[in-house]
């Protein structure tokens, strides 16, 4: 494997270096640092003799990449090549790129076994002074084509659907789309026969979305290949379930008469965006222009390279935003990230852009522009205004890469107060990145309440007016505003009695919003004292620190997948360790439980050959199945857990339980991995907790036996329910059984609950079922001690429960299991009232 040397003149910022790369590909990696001098007056320099050692300690025959940051590191980093034998010289790079980027790309084409021009060139951002002061010559790199195979000697399969969503394929449906398309290996191709388009691939964002398909619209999908049946399989299932969509909650977009007058001064009309009452003075927001130059390359490989490696950073942070805006605005808004991830693996624009480095010898950042204008434009053609809006997630994909490639530094807001924004636009990656105790409202003169950044804005509790006048553009920073995100309008320097209105709404508006904030960290306690734990469903250390916030009690789930997927090789034991203990710092004694790991079938690792596929992979080889049958990778997950219980409140769960053999099979090897920790004279948890999620009807029939084998149940309600109701919610035709207020699902919960108090022991529920605050008497009633939901959901859950009592609670649920539908459960769940 190549090994990466990072040269600079401070220590402190070579570690930090080397943490962020390592962390890159979550394993250990050859990664040596140079950097500083041993004089505590004057620690900032370097020492060739460093870089030689740091050289030497990660040298193979594969080749060794050194970084540098300027100066002397480049003098010392040359002076170290004279101390190494010539026959290892040979094998030692001196690379121009960018220290920390280059650092973080190096590493991750290295961990992929990248060989070392590969690895230059991935590290090579835009080039520097550095290139000219060392002389290195670009590296000629082959193009490694993503076209799938001809398919041509299968014979076509093909599907016509009709859309059933109020938006149509807008960009997250899309998204959704184009992501099941390219699991498969087969060639899918789509049609609107509504619109009679031409036929596109099915797995490129950009062309699925320009179809323009909306409600109602007919499509024509094909696939050629030896699993053509099962993609079409897979599409057909997401027409089905509406591509997971609750039209329910759409609210249409408003519009404005631009010739109304305002009627006093200084008001202005726009679009109510985002609820909420703003007053404070204005701030202009206005991203840093990226200028780009057209000019001819000698070497169009390595040009292509070079944008390869901006795409792949671009996706890197893009994934990073992704995971910020899961904690700050729940996973289904968070999807707009995904489909920006999409437009940057699309194939048809990828090749685009090729094409025109290959053949025009295009510079990267020129051939990019293009091709983004040339897919920005479709949008703006198109006659549906919804789609129209999309443009502006296209636009900022692409100016992400542009500001890589010429290395521009992200753009940043940095307020010393608190303010109204006031932009033209906000793209929705601006938007993610507002903190709403500094940005008090948004005021733009363009955008629209369906638009990515005002989803975001909503989400986040942002006040939001847009679509006013010009004007507002040209107000000096200072000038005080007031807006109204309720009625969509603004004024600028308000008159005092519309100020007065204002304050006092805004005023009720905040008191609401700190009531719940505050309440929100106490136990959530009956009227007649009884306390529900109210636990959170997380997937990383962030999640855990937003969930603190919200007032979670502990994590009810811990889904520990999060560290095996999307990585080229299995995380160590160490791995998990350093971030199980971490976890349970953060939450400082309060429970943490360790789902175990719960993939295969449904959710396969890319790593491990599997050798099939699942017809139905949700009632296949996933969870506990997958672990029994790899002992050793299930053994060095329990190791990581128990090295973790040493000092910290740990309990472990066991997923997809269907039988007593299963949880006794998996309790021999925890008894095996006990025996070696104490054999090593490791401390863990003698007494660590262990239980079971209750998801399968087999372990709600054998409850009572399955009790006397665990320490606690977790129900989780998203599988019980489609297994109770054998309804695949991938079927339209069955999927509105899938509900877990059906009393036939209530019943399982109480029969499990009943069960596990017999046996004296304690019994959750983690499933999406308890976030629901129109559900909690029912929960309450059935007797569960702890609910464990998503953080953003835990304030309004304590409120629920605090305003009922048990008494009140178990009427409820006694009515609730003697209906005959989920409707009627619902309906009386609406009826009845509680103080």
């Amino acid at each position: 494997m190549v090994g990466i040397v990072i040269v600079s003149h401070s220590k402190q910022l070579a570690l930090g270096v080397r943490e962020l790369a390592k962390q890159m590909v979550q394993g250990d990696f050859p990664i040596a640092v140079a950097a500083g001098i041993e004089d505590s007056d004057n620690p900032l320099g370097t020492d060739p003799i460093q870089v030689y050692e740091a050289i030497a300690s990660v040298f193979s025959d594969d080749g060794v990449l050194v970084l540098m940051d300027l100066g002397s590191a480049l003098m010392s980093a040359e002076m170290a090549l004279e101390f190494l034998p010539e026959a290892q010289r040979e094998h030692v790079y001196l690379c121009e790129a960018p220290l920390v980027e280059g650092a973080i790309a190096a590493v991750v084409a290295a961990a992929a076994g990248r060989n070392i021009q590969q690895v230059i060139a991935e590290a090579r951002g835009a080039l520097t002074v550095k290139a000219t002061q060392l002389g290195v010559d670009s590296p000629h790199l082959s193009v490694v084509s993503s076209d799938r195979p001809n398919n041509t000697e299968y014979p076509t399969q093909e599907l016509r659907l009709t859309v059933s969503n109020r938006l149509g394929l807008h960009a997250r449906p899309a998204a959704l789309f184009v992501a099941t398309a390219a699991r498969f290996q087969s060639q899918i191709k789509v049609r609107n026969l509504t619109k009679n388009t031409a036929v596109v691939g099915g797995d490129s964002i950009n062309q699925v979305a320009i179809l323009g398909v909306r409600q109602g619209h007919e499509l024509e999908i094909t696939a050629t290949g030896d699993d053509a049946d099962q993609a079409l399989a897979a599409l057909q299932a997401l027409f089905a379930t509406n591509f997971g969509e609750d039209d329910s909650t759409f609210e249409p977009a408003q519009t404005v008469n631009h010739e109304v007058i305002s009627a006093t001064p200084g008001e202005l009309l726009g679009i109510a965006a985002s609820p909420g009452v703003a007053i404070a003075p204005v701030v202009h927001y206005q991203p840093s222009a990226i200028t780009i130059t057209e000019y001819h390359v000698d070497d169009p490989e390595a040009e292509w390279q070079r944008l390869q490696a901006a795409i792949h950073t671009a996706c890197q942070e893009i994934q990073a935003v992704f995971s910020q805006a899961s904690i700050q605005i729940g996973d289904a808004e968070a999807a707009i990230f995904d489909a920006h991830l999409l437009v940057l693996k699309d194939p048809v624009l990828l090749e685009a852009a090729y094409q025109r480095i290959l053949e025009h010898h295009l510079n990267a950042e020129a051939a990019w522009q293009a091709v983004v204008d040339e897919v920005a434009t479709s949008y703006r053609t198109l006659e549906d205004s919804y789609l129209q809006e999309r443009v502006d997630d296209v636009v900022d994909v692409g100016q992400r890469v542009l500001r890589l490639l010429v290395g521009n530094a992200p753009a940043s807001l940095h307020l010393l107060e608190p303010a109204i924004l006031v932009a033209t636009d906000l793209a929705p990656s601006d938007a993610i990145g507002l903190d709403p105790t500094m940005v008090l409202g948004i005021c733009t003169t363009v955008g629209s309440a369906t638009s990515h950044s005002a989803i975001i804005a909503r989400t986040l509790g942002i006040p939001a007016v847009l679509g006013v006048g010009g004007e507002v553009l040209h107000l000096e920073d200072g000038t005080l505003m007031a807006l109204d995100g309720e009625t969509g309008k603004a004024w600028v320097e308000p008159e005092p009695d519309i100020l007065d209105v204002l304050a006092a709404k805004r005023e009720a508006w905040q008191t609401a919003q700190r009531e719940a904030k505050a309440k929100a960290h106490q136990p959530a306690v009956t009227r007649d004292g009884q306390q529900i734990n109210v636990f959170a469903n997380v997937g990383s250390i962030n999640d855990v620190q937003v969930a603190i916030a919200s007032g979670a009690e502990g994590v009810g789930l811990l889904r520990t997948e999060f560290l095996y997927l999307g990585r080229t090789i299995a995380p160590t034991e160490d791995e998990q360790f350093a971030v199980y203990q971490a976890i349970a710092q953060v939450l400082n004694h309060r429970p943490l439980i360790i789902r175990t790991l719960d993939v295969g079938g449904d959710k396969p690792l890319p790593y491990l050959n599997i050798g099939f596929t699942e017809a139905n992979p949700f009632l296949g080889w996933r969870g506990i199945r997958f672990c029994l049958d790899h002992p050793e990778f299930f053994k060095t997950q329990l190791r990581a857990i128990l090295r973790a219980s040493a000092e910290h409140n740990l309990k472990i769960m066991l997923p997809m339980i269907a039988t007593v053999m299963e949880v006794r099979a998996a309790k021999i090897i925890l008894g095996e991995v006990q025996d070696e920790l104490r054999q090593a004279e490791i401390i863990f948890d003698e007494n660590l907790q262990v239980g079971i999620m209750v998801e399968v009807p087999s372990a709600v029939a054998i409850a009572d036996q399955l009790a006397a084998e665990v320490d606690f149940f977790s129900i989780g309600t998203n599988d019980l329910t489609q297994y109770v109701m054998a309804g695949d919610r991938t079927n339209l035709r069955v999927a509105t059984l899938v509900d877990a207020l059906h009393p036939a699902v209530l019943r399982m919960i109480r029969q499990t609950v009943q069960a596990a108090h017999t046996a004296g022991i304690w019994v959750g529920l983690c499933g999406e079922l308890a976030a629901h605050p129109l559900a909690a008497p029912i929960l309450l009633g059935l007797g569960l001690d702890e609910l464990s939901v998503n953080p953003q959901s835990i304030p309004i859950l304590k409120q629920a429960i605090a305003r009922l009592s048990v008494t009140e609670a178990e009427a409820i649920a006694t009515l609730a299991l003697q209906q005959d539908s989920a409707n009627h459960v619902r309906a009386l769940l609406q009826q009845s009232t509680v103080p």
